[in-house]
């Protein structure tokens, strides 16, 4: 009886001193997995920097951004393009809101046409991209809550340079689309019909096109056809490993209130192996809407507002 306690003791001890052990190499690797990402985002940051010219550096500038979560717990980040990341009069090239629950942890995208003629907070009706130019972000998010009833956490305004580098780094061999027709007008180069690949510049000039019949309805369709082309063909576990860097490599070129810590946790559920298919909705939608011509704005798409709001939160809430 003696011995087996003692038997019992000694394994009870043993078990004890071995926890400690299993703890410590649990936080080393923690420690090594966190240097490691910091390492890879660092060096991607100043890979970019080096391509980006000072004044683009010193032009970053600090907005305010009153942003919550939507009504139904999801997370709404603005997506805004732009040529000119620093300058505070650039109307918004392109608009986006990317929707995250972060339950089911899944993503949709939802594109809203530059030329919609909506009410601006304090501005009266103008097309929808001048509110950037007139308040920044804060006054698009002021914007599309009023219009569409939804809030918005987030924000990023996109240098198109950080788009043309984070597809080179990401795609050596560049992204392959199929180019449904001959482009070339007003994006300086010649894009031909058929399956290709696409570096970071002709990728750019694909999602840029807009001077043909369908102008830029064809354009908005393109850009979500790439975004879907991108994280179709950048998935998996080596794409995980990859994202601390790729996110380096953006980050100069994005004016965000976004955390590094938050645009890495929901870019893995993005790229994951497990994500479903990226659902998309174009604003305004079929049917709910002119094309009227007014005095000082030019051609103008005038939107049934309320159509399209209950467009927006079925899609979301689907």
């Amino acid at each position: 009886m003696g011995d087996k306690q003692m038997r019992a003791d000694r394994h009870q001890r043993t078990k004890k001193k071995r926890w400690p052990s299993i703890l410590l190499v649990c936080l080393l690797l923690i420690g090594a997995v966190s240097g490691y990402a910091y390492y890879q985002y660092k060096q991607g940051v100043n890979q970019s920097l080096k391509k980006i010219n000072k004044d683009q550096k010193d032009t970053n500038v600090v907005y305010d951004f009153e942003g919550k979560k939507d009504q139904y717990g999801d997370t709404n980040v603005l997506l805004l393009g732009s040529d000119a990341r620093g300058n505070e009069k650039s109307r918004a090239d392109t608009i986006m809101i990317a929707h995250y629950n972060e339950d089911k942890r899944t993503f949709k995208l939802t594109s809203i046409m530059r030329d919609s003629y909506v009410d601006i907070p304090g501005h009266g009706k103008h097309k929808i991209n001048s509110a950037f130019a007139r308040g920044g972000p804060e006054l698009m998010r002021q914007t599309i809550k009023e219009n569409f009833d939804i809030d918005l956490q987030y924000y990023a305004i996109v240098d198109f340079q950080g788009f043309v580098q984070l597809i080179d780094e990401a795609f050596p061999q560049g992204v392959e689309i199929d180019v449904e027709k001959r482009m070339q007008k007003n994006i300086y180069m010649t894009l031909e019909p058929g399956l290709q690949r696409l570096n970071g510049t002709q990728l750019l000039g694909y999602v840029r096109f807009r001077h043909d019949a369908m102008s830029d309805f064809g354009r908005v369709e393109r850009q979500q056809k790439a975004i879907k082309a991108i994280r179709e063909q950048l998935s998996g576990f080596q794409t995980i490993t990859k994202l601390p860097k790729l996110i380096g490599v953006v980050s100069p070129y994005v004016n965000t209130n976004m955390d590094t810590s938050d645009m890495l946790f929901m870019a893995k559920d993005f790229f994951s192996d497990k994500r479903g298919t990226l659902q998309t909705l174009r604003i305004p939608v079929e049917n709910s809407f002119t094309e009227p011509r007014i005095k000082g704005e030019g051609a103008v798409l005038d939107i049934d507002v309320e159509k399209n709001k209950q467009a927006l939160h079925q899609f979301i809430t689907q």
